[in-house]
């Protein structure tokens, strides 16, 4: 039975709004991860069917099938097609269920997948530009209201019962994780040094922060309630990079004398309330162990993208986890959040993260916009 592995995993280092990788067009980000999987893997580009590619914001330079414009700029051969797609937040993470699934199938026996976004360069909603994504149908049946990350981010935290502290507890505690793992080297592996049009290296990730106190976050203001908890604080950062995994089959793998780090055990998608928004990934990581035949204790790391402080701490309190095991080397609101590149971004961290610590199984999953989430199992090999 064919089977979808990954090869290898590597991410640019994620850069803060109007930093470090804001001079660099999303384009050449992209191609920069492509080119260094073919510099580690030493694989032939041309034998790649396909580079399935998430991008959130597919507007000004992020438009045209960034995907195709990607793998001619690293120079790859003319026949490597691309495809764009968006699911949100989770879209490099479908861009990976995407490219397992054509894998198992038969319609692939090598694939690229990943993401990318250009916070900087292309601001957040640029697509809309005032319009009306929506439309009357929706609107009457969610009673006019527009579905807002931020409110239902508020939301989940009354409903969860979740104070100001804890939420900013929990980010602190994200930066110094993230800290931590840059101190220690964990993300050399799979970071892709990145040289902007004036010589300048990137490294290292821009968002982690040292030495935060919850004094210091109690006094930043609030961002979409006046009496709320959420603050920039606690809540991802507006974010450039990109991330792309190798991915075959493990009989191709041997063929082509690639060591695969893991395989895709098992992918699963949730849907729940678009009013909350940010809720989903609670019944995707159900969903997924039920399908996976798992158990919660068998999994060694989960990664929970934090979109907010709410959203990992609400999945905690209903799934139940080890909080050691989630986020082990810190989350978005520490690292940064490049929508399109953020599934892709999470999964190379989880899955150098179980080879690093041998373990068995990894676990992904991330809100979506319209109250979507996709989960995925790793197994490592």
């Amino acid at each position: 039975m064919r089977d979808a592995v990954i090869v290898e995993a590597v991410r640019t280092p994620v850069g803060k709004r109007k930093g470090g990788l804001s001079g660099i067009h999303p384009v050449h980000l992209s191609a920069d991860v492509l080119t260094a999987l073919v510099e580690r893997t030493g694989i032939d580009p041309g034998q790649v069917d396909d580079v399935v590619w998430g991008c959130v914001s597919q507007a000004a330079e992020q438009t045209g099938d960034i995907a195709r414009t990607a793998v001619l700029a690293a120079g790859w051969p003319e026949t490597v097609t691309g495809v764009t797609i968006d699911r949100q937040c989770g879209s490099s993470q479908q861009s990976v269920h995407f490219a397992a699934a054509g894998l198992v199938s038969g319609q692939y026996d090598v694939v690229v997948a990943g993401g990318v976004e250009s916070m900087s360069r292309v601001p957040m909603f640029s697509p809309a530009q005032g319009a009306d994504p929506y439309g009357e149908r929706f609107l009457a049946r969610y009673d006019g209201v527009v579905p807002n990350q931020g409110i239902g981010a508020e939301m989940i935290a009354a409903r969860w019962g979740l104070s100001r502290t804890q939420l900013d507890e929990y980010s602190l505690a994200s930066h110094e994780k993230a800290a931590a793992a840059q101190d220690d080297g964990r993300f050399d592996a799979q970071l892709v040094p990145v040289t902007d049009p004036d010589g300048t290296t990137v490294s290292a990730d821009e968002g982690v922060r040292r030495g935060g106190s919850v004094t210091a976050m109690a006094s930043l203001r609030t961002a979409f309630q006046e009496d709320g908890v959420i603050t920039a604080g606690n809540s991802s950062q507006i974010s450039d990079g990109a991330a792309a995994l190798l991915m075959t089959t493990s009989e191709k793998a041997a063929e082509l004398g690639l060591t695969p780090i893991a395989r895709v055990h098992t992918a699963v998608l949730a849907g729940d309330d678009p009013m909350l928004v940010l809720t989903a990934p609670i019944p995707a990581t159900r969903k997924v162990l039920d399908r996976s035949g798992l158990r919660l204790d068998e999994i060694g790391a989960f990664e929970v993208n934090e979109a907010f402080a709410p959203v990992p701490l609400a999945w905690l309190n209903d799934i139940g986890a080890d909080p050691k095991a989630l986020n082990p080397n810190g989350g978005a609101i520490a690292l940064g959040h490049p929508l399109g590149a953020s599934g892709a971004r999470l999964a190379t961290t989880l899955l150098h993260h179980m080879r690093d610590n041998q373990l068995r199984y990894g676990l992904q999953t991330m809100c979506e916009g319209g109250g979507q989430a996709n989960a995925t199992i790793y197994e490592l090999l």
